[in-house]
């Protein structure tokens, strides 16, 4: 490890800053879903989304190039290649979700979700999961719970839990009676922030619950609690930052799995593969009532650049037939993961879907224990055979394995196989 460039950054960026690993990398390129450190060693990266279709793909990068050769300026000007890009964008979605506002994170994107849902509703409250991430400004803080944050839970805040049918708790107890008692609580803290004066704005859910450890979900439960927000007067937020763009395989964004149409769709990391590039998609509707009430302008939003490296990202998922390609290594990554949790009883079934998976880690063979200690050696003895992929949960006891999507079957014996490898290390 080079701790010369180590002490300059906790001199500079401070020491506060995560950073991966017992013994932080220090990569100097990156290829496809490949990573090289600085004394040429390869990783494959199984964890990184925001590098959606490959580390420096040469059409993005000379998608990024060209257009930073010709003209790049804020979208206060027409230009071609803002419109071409948000058309293709809109595209994707059902008829309804018609307009599109660029950012430049999801943090943003997410914020501005908010406020189009307080001026819409002219209400507060708001309905969080009780171990979720959504972003890192002032206002989200407040709305925090799956990260340490010195700000409080914000009074106009109320949070639920996610059930998952493969818990420990759930396995003596029917699909219908989980679905039942989660639905009520939502009901309940519907309630209370009706009877406490703040009312109901919006619900926002990651529609993959990947912070929430990427739990088995009743069926009709993201249905239900979008009925229950609206027949509240709130509005429905899906937040695709870690399921958009044909991650999960089966669908090209995560809200459809369950079935329902947000009033918002926020996006961000991957959507630029790495150039930052994030935006809200809404209905005309609400983009004008927002945009009659409010001049809002974001310099450096959609610019000519970021729609070019937009466009070309989506371009990319069509012509390498991503989405596919996700759903095809998913259904062969499953029954692996299957095997290999089978044969170890403190190992939880595998869970997630298309290529973003993992399973859970328990201290005992009755799975009633998460071990976030374990699951912290897996991540380092899978990183020290070349591996990168890390962890997640509110336990932190849940296998984190996300990897662009230009993996590709070549890459899977090295994937499992490494992984196969650290389980007998680490379990015995």
């Amino acid at each position: 490890m080079n701790n010369t460039l180590l002490n300059r950054r906790f001199a500079t960026i401070g020491r506060h800053s995560p950073l991966f690993y017992e013994e932080p990398l220090h990569l100097v390129s990156g290829e496809g879903v490949w990573l090289t450190d600085v004394e040429g060693r390869k990783y494959l990266d199984a964890y990184n989304n925001v590098p959606h279709v490959g580390h420096a793909h040469p059409r993005v990068v000379e998608a990024m190039r060209a257009q930073a050769g010709t003209l790049n300026v804020h979208t206060r000007y027409l230009n071609d290649r803002v419109v071409d890009y948000a058309e293709d964008l809109l595209s994707r979605f059902e008829p309804g979700l018609d307009r599109v506002l660029f950012s430049n994170s999801g943090s943003e994107a997410n914020d501005l979700a908010f406020r189009m849902a307080h001026q819409h509703t002219g209400a507060r409250g708001i309905l969080v999961t009780d171990h979720s991430y959504h972003g890192h400004t002032s206002f989200l803080t407040e709305i925090t719970t799956g990260l340490k944050t010195h700000e409080p839970l914000g009074d106009h805040v109320r949070t639920f839990h996610v059930p998952d049918l493969d818990e420990a708790a759930n396995r003596d107890r029917s699909e219908q009676e989980i679905l039942t008692a989660a639905l009520a609580e939502v009901e309940a803290c519907l309630a209370d922030l009706v009877r406490s004066g703040h009312g109901v704005s919006a619900v926002i859910v990651e529609t993959i619950f990947s912070t929430e450890g990427l739990p088995r979900v009743p069926e009709g439960y993201v249905t239900g609690i979008a009925q229950l927000v609206r027949q509240a007067g709130g509005l429905v937020i899906a937040d695709e930052v870690q399921a958009g763009l044909g991650r999960i395989g089966s669908h090209f964004w995560g809200y459809q799995k369950h079935g329902i149409v947000p009033d918002f769709v926020t996006m961000g990391k991957p959507l630029g593969n790495g150039h930052p590039l994030a935006g809200v998609v809404t209905t005309a509707e609400l983009l004008e009532e927002f945009g009659a009430r409010n001049e809002y302008f974001n310099t450096f939003a959609g610019t000519p650049v970021s729609s070019a490296v937009g466009h070309e990202v989506l371009k990319i998922v069509d012509d390498e037939a991503l989405v596919e390609s996700s759903e095809r290594l998913g259904a062969l990554i499953r029954p692996r993961m299957a095997e290999l949790v089978e044969a170890r009883p403190q190992l939880g079934v595998p869970r997630g879907s298309g290529l973003f998976f993992g399973f859970s880690v328990f201290s005992d063979a009755d799975q009633l224990h998460p071990d976030a200690q374990t699951t912290r050696q897996l991540v380092e003895a899978i990183k020290a055979r070349g591996v990168l992929l890390s962890k997640i949960g509110p336990t932190g006891s849940v296998l984190k394995i996300r990897p662009p999507l230009a993996l590709r079957e070549e890459h899977l014996p090295l994937l499992l196989g490494t992984i196969e490898e650290a389980v007998d290390e680490v379990l015995g």
